[in-house]
């Protein structure tokens, strides 16, 4: 895969519509990754699938050096594909990013000049919608998932504005429609992509701690308002720290500590010193899904990384650290928390390791049933998740090809040839 210098500050202002193309010429997709590398896991099989398929001219556009290696490791794990890299970011503007990426509106106006040259975008975030108001609204724009988890902001209004939407399974079928976020033939239910890509890598479990103790694995969110951090993160550190009864990864959602001063990951040093808890702020395997596959129990608040957990289901436990509404949700039948059907829910940390042995204790007879007909209607399964993908997202090429923007037999051909 070629890497492309940076293009430079491209400030100029894009003429609307697709860019000029002959009838030769496949369509160009752009496959944007702006926020933190964890959301390159949910679209960069669809990457490697289309290049693989011939239906289009596949580009990357990363916002950091960083990114781009993240996709180059995981398209080889992924057997390797012909994709075209772009950094959206200098690195010797690095200080001028928010933690481990640049501003993202900046660093899409920035390139507008390379942005104009693609057709069609797929992205897992919302902020690349920004390219409409620049200039670009004349493009294809295809949403991937980053999670399919119950809080209200998988649900938010902006999804209503992508011409098609791929989704994980039914719950977010149903509860998209329910909001008018999605049309007929303006989206597909085609699994989840990001199981393909772990499934690639190497599944070895690390190891982690010297004594085999059960493992918990505490994910706390890192929105503020529903987070169980920053009301009772340290005293379950301090109370696992205290115990030996289970070991404990502390990996939360990347998002929580990044961009913070060292002085605040300091305050963590001395329970990463601990022998039963492994601290990990911002590694690799907070978002691969290690932590997850080799945790026995979950405790959490409100991430979607519990449906990843529940790929075989298992105890969970959870903390309502809500700092609004008298300090606790009102959650029972709220489909936000939907998942905290899945375990006891605490409304604070004391003595959690014995909450955590009752949620053990209590898991087959209470919640295994529920955690796994959740799990079935969150994850179509039902067939390869990539492969769906790759034919969706290929159909809708064809779709907006025939529908006046297109270019012609070469890409039919193209499209005829993926099958």
């Amino acid at each position: 895969m070629s890497d492309q210098a940076w293009s430079g500050l491209q400030g100029q202002r894009a003429q609307d519509g697709p860019a000029p193309a002959d009838e030769a010429r496949r369509p160009k997709v752009c496959f944007l990754f702006i926020a933190q590398r964890h959301q390159i896991f949910h679209a960069v099989s669809l990457a490697v699938g289309l290049a693989r398929a011939g239906v289009a001219e596949v580009h990357v556009a990363g916002a950091t050096s960083a990114h781009l290696a993240e996709v180059r490791r995981l398209a080889a794990a992924l057997g390797g594909a012909d994709l075209t890299c772009h950094r959206l970011w200098p690195d010797a503007a690095a200080a001028l990013s928010r933690g481990s990426i640049p501003p993202k509106a900046a660093a899409l106006a920035l390139n507008l000049g390379l942005l104009r040259r693609f057709d069609a975008f797929v992205t897992p975030e919302r902020t690349s919608l920004l390219l409409k108001r620049l200039g670009l609204g004349g493009r294809l724009f295809i949403h991937t998932d980053h999670g399919a988890g119950d809080r209200a902001v998988g649900y938010e209004r902006r999804i209503a504005l992508f011409d098609f939407v791929l989704l994980a399974g039914e719950k977010q079928s149903r509860r998209m429609k329910a909001a008018g976020l999605i049309r007929e033939g303006g989206y597909a239910v085609v699994g989840y992509p990001k199981f393909d890509v772990v499934d690639a890598l190497d599944g070895a479990a690390p190891a982690l701690f010297d004594e085999p103790r059960p493992t918990v694995l505490y994910n706390p969110h890192f929105h503020r308002k529903l987070s169980s951090w920053p009301r009772f993160g340290f005293e379950v550190l301090e109370q696992f720290a205290a115990s030996r009864a289970y070991n404990l990864v502390f990996a939360p959602h990347v998002r929580l500590f990044d961009g913070a001063p060292r002085r605040v990951r300091a305050a963590l040093d001395r329970f990463a010193a601990a022998p039963n808890i492994h601290v990990d702020l911002d590694g690799a395997m907070a978002w691969d899904m290690t932590y997850t596959r080799m945790a026995d129990v979950y405790l959490g608040d409100v991430s979607s990384q519990v449906y990843e957990f529940l790929r075989r289901p298992k105890p969970c436990l959870f903390l309502d650290g809500h700092v609004r509404d008298g300090g606790r949700a009102d959650w029972r039948g709220d489909e936000n928390y939907a998942h905290w059907r899945f375990g006891p829910v605490l409304d604070r940390p004391h003595r959690i390791c014995e909450a955590v042995k009752a949620a053990v204790e209590a898991h087959e007879e209470t919640y295994a049933a529920v955690q796994a007909e959740a799990f079935a209607e969150t994850f179509d399964l039902s067939g390869p998740s990539t492969a769906r993908a790759v034919a969706a997202v290929s159909e809708r090429l064809a779709t907006w090809v025939r529908s006046g923007q297109g270019y012609g037999p070469a890409f039919e051909s193209a499209l005829s040839a993926a099958g």
